[in-house]
């Protein structure tokens, strides 16, 4: 209950000091200059399994998710948000995901598998974009 009442105050708060500071007692590693938007939403059972890394941004409405329930299981795992990564509003990242050091997660996105250093990814489930190189090969 105590998780739930805090991650709610951190949900509504405007401040990143507070946030940080408040989630980072419940257990997340929270690195240097972390922005979390408003209603952005770490997990309430396992927070200390989630790392958001130095000058990472979590949009509003983003969630990180440590635990799932499935049909025949439980599963838990870490969530790691990497250096300057950010996850755009509305995304959900599921557990045992790690989002590399300046990778990019588009908004309402579903990512279910990590995302690799300096890559955007977009969609559900979330996949990466094609870069221009790409886009002017296929012309």
């Amino acid at each position: 209950m105590v998780n739930y009442v805090v991650i709610l105050v951190c949900r509504i708060s405007p401040s990143l000091r507070l946030k940080n500071w408040l989630l980072s007692h419940l257990g997340v590693t929270v690195g240097d200059g972390v922005a979390w938007g408003l209603e952005s939403t770490p997990d309430v059972f396992w927070p200390e399994l989630i790392t958001v890394e130095d000058h990472a941004i979590i949009g509003y409405d983003a969630t990180l998710l440590c635990h799932e329930f499935l049909q025949d299981e439980y599963r838990t795992g870490e969530v790691v948000v990497g250096e300057r990564a950010m996850i755009g509003a509305g995304a959900i990242v599921l557990p045992g995901v790690e989002i590399g050091p300046g990778a990019q997660v588009a908004a309402n996105s579903l990512v279910t598998d990590d995302v690799p250093p300096e890559t955007t990814v977009a969609g559900v489930p979330a996949e990466p974009l094609g870069t221009d190189d790409e886009t002017t090969e296929a012309s």
